[in-house]
């Protein structure tokens, strides 16, 4: 006899549920992945089975493989994880700092992050405003990358432009045994981790402890940090799985800050001065708990639920000392019912997230990198909270139509506690419906075509809403777009691809403006803006059986492009201006050989072709650039593995990433100069 619950859910969707490995799903093309483990979890899929998840978005999607990850040394930043990902341009700034976008999202903010949502395991890391930081990521703790671009992250609650990355962690199931790594490179970098996994009958764990340290490339551009996560699984039945996460953080990182373009290009390693005298720094310690559990009531039916408390403490001076302390809960909740209506397949999703949080908010005159007298004090909270319905009903065994509505509300409020220069506080709330129309077409048993046409929405940032510009809280309305995208992704003999175009109109995108014409910028509403690009991503195996018998060996050729057209769109002061920040192509490349003994060796270029414009006016650019690399690498049959790369290897001169300002001359200091010519090596036993 079924349980209630089991009988309740086949009554009310009216499905007769299959098992989903029994239904007419068609083969998916995935990344090669090497799974060592043997019994598969519940609450942490492989990066196989995530992308044959992703499958049923109607969008242009894709998954990182750890194996892209850990065979290359000096892997610090999210530009070295997804690199090959079109549509993303995340460039190093200093440390294990990036400047991150995709398709244009949050090209005004300068500092930390606004308009992409980071889930680890599915839950959400950023802060409950929607702003975070990268530094709390360990590359080396990546079982697989999910990126998913703008709407395309609809089931995962995500409802901004930019669209979410979940960074999905191994399990003692996935990786049983010991690795340990050590790495040295460039610049003082040095990097070691200890990692262990096992699993016993119902029980699974793993755990990471992990330090970096880096001289920089740039003066007053050291770092240190430690990093643990940990994961312990219990299967409860075979049906029903719950894991507990808890990640430590503890960073320390100084800043050179940004220079004109003409020192950037001139003297790279310089620091600002500003930079040198107040000693700037951005030191992270943060702790993390988190809970993900996952529960099969019934073939084709799957219960998905995550929590998870975060305490950040950032100590942070720059032209200020800033001292903030944070508090956020975060989780989801999420119904997949896979089965069959009138004898059609049918998936539906129900799906709802929820951040609360609050902030401790604290400004100090810099010392020379020590707080003296107060100059602001608030206390602020934030909540943002999802509702989503999504349903794909294959109206053909190959052609399914996939409508959603996503419901938000978002709650944003400041108590300015420092009144002797007025009081500042405020309050909004924000609410807002996205609705998604899109079509699956599987053209063949590997490749598949998609369309859909969705709406997203941004509320600001408790930083966009406290401009440091003007005393008060701001006025700002949610960032609303619209985006019509089509595509196609599969595998054919030697082939593997993706293929994105999209273009979205944008209501009230926040961007830095000068509304006084006194230099002073502070995030304010366009009434609107265009986004539009391709992405596209091929992989080729050129050639196989050079050198070894029995076609073992091979040569692929994987390639990444990206086209991006952001602007204005009639604005009074910039007419149809293109937006600054990110450049308009971005090519990566790698020539990749293969040897059945273990070796690999693949030389690589990046190539931005024409400089990014890094003012709203258009008068300041970036250079064009071309930068040539080389990696290689050995796995042995006794679990050691040796590997080396070599980055900028004719020592290019160039601008990896930019602020953006309403208006730039030669003065401005907006740049920061990319790493010159640098080699790391590393070496990984695992046992």
């Amino acid at each position: 006899m079924p349980s209630p619950l089991r009988a309740a859910l086949l009554a009310a969707s009216c499905l007769s549920l299959p098992a989903l490995a029994q239904e007419s799903a068609v083969p998916v093309a995935v990344p090669e992945v090497a799974v060592t483990g043997s019994t598969p979890s519940l609450t942490a899929p492989d990066a196989a089975e995530a992308a044959a998840r992703l499958r049923a978005v109607p969008g242009n999607v894709t998954v990182v493989p750890a194996a892209e990850i850990r065979a290359r040394a000096g892997v610090t930043t999210l530009r070295d994880v997804l690199e090959y990902a079109p549509g993303v341009f995340a460039q190093p700034k200093w440390g294990e700092d990036s400047r991150l976008s995709i398709r244009g999202s949050g090209l005004a903010r300068n500092n930390h992050l606004r308009g992409v949502l980071l889930t680890q395991d599915g839950i959400p890391l950023n802060q409950a405003d929607g702003s975070g930081d990268f530094q709390e990521l360990d590359p080396l703790t990546f079982g697989h990358v999910e990126v998913l671009r703008g709407a395309n992250a609809f089931g995962l609650g995500g409802a901004t432009l930019g669209g979410v990355l979940n960074f999905v962690t191994p399990t003692g199931r996935s990786d049983p045994g010991a690795v340990l790594r050590g790495e040295a490179g460039s610049y003082g970098y040095r990097r070691a981790q200890a990692a262990y996994g096992a699993a016993s009958g119902a029980w699974d764990g793993w755990a990471s402890l992990s330090t970096l340290g880096q001289d920089g490339f740039r003066r007053h551009g050291q770092g240190d940090s430690r990093r643990f996560n940990g994961n312990l699984g219990w299967r409860i039945t075979d049906d029903v799985e719950t894991r507990f996460y808890y990640g430590y953080n503890h960073i320390e990182q100084r800043i050179p800050g940004t220079l004109t373009r003409g020192q950037a290009l001139s003297d790279p390693r310089r620091a600002a001065p500003g930079n040198l005298l107040l000693d700037y720094q951005r030191n992270i310690e943060s702790n993390r708990l988190g809970n993900r559990t996952t529960w099969r009531i019934a073939p084709g039916a799957v219960l998905e639920a995550g929590l998870s408390y975060a305490h950040r403490e950032l100590d942070h001076p720059i032209f200020q000392y800033i001292d903030q302390r944070t508090d956020d809960v975060n989780g989801f909740a999420r119904l997949t019912l896979d089965g069959r209506i009138g004898g059609l397949r049918n998936r539906l999703l129900m799906a709802g997230t929820l951040g609360f949080g609050t902030y401790d908010n604290r400004r100090y005159v810099n010392n020379g990198g020590h707080p003296g007298r107060l100059t602001y004090s608030s206390s602020d909270r934030a909540r943002t909270n999802t509702a989503t319905l999504q349903d794909t009903l294959y109206i053909l065994p190959n052609l399914g139509i996939v409508a959603g509505l996503q419901l938000g509300e978002a709650y944003r409020a400041s108590r300015d506690r420092f009144l002797s220069d007025g009081d500042g506080s405020g309050s909004t709330t924000y609410r807002y419906a996205n609705p998604q129309i899109g079509l699956l077409w599987d053209i063949a048993p590997d490749i598949q075509s998609f369309a859909n046409l969705t709406w997203a929405t941004e509320p600001p940032t408790i930083s966009d809403l406290t401009p440091l510009a003007a005393r008060g809280f701001s006025s700002l309305k949610a960032q609303r777009a619209r985006t019509l995208e089509i595509g196609t992704r599969g595998r054919r003999d030697a082939l593997e691809w993706e293929l994105a175009a999209y273009r979205a109109v944008i209501r009230d995108e926040i961007q830095l403006l000068d509304p006084t014409g006194t230099g002073a910028s502070q995030a304010l509403n366009l009434d609107r803006s265009i986004h539009q690009g391709i992405e596209a991503a091929l992989s080729w195996t050129v050639l196989r059986g050079l050198l070894s018998a029995g076609r073992a060996d091979s040569l692929t050729l994987r390639q990444a492009y990206s086209f991006n057209d952001f602007r204005f769109d009639g604005a009074p002061r910039y007419g149809d201006n293109q937006l600054p920040g990110a450049p308009r192509h971005l090519y990566r490349a790698e020539l990749r050989y293969r040897h059945p003994s273990g070796l690999s060796v693949a030389p690589n270029i990046e190539w931005v072709p024409q400089g990014f414009y890094a003012d709203n006016a258009n008068t300041l650019k970036t250079n064009a650039y071309a930068l040539i690399g080389l990696r290689a690498g050995w796995d042995f049959e006794n679990g050691l593995s040796v590997f080396a790369e070599g980055r900028n290897l004719t020592d290019r001169r160039y601008i990896s990433s930019a602020s953006v300002a309403p208006s730039a001359n030669a003065s401005s200091a907006l740049f920061e100069p990319g790493f010159g010519r640098s080699v790391y090596a590393g070496l990984q036993f695992r046992f």
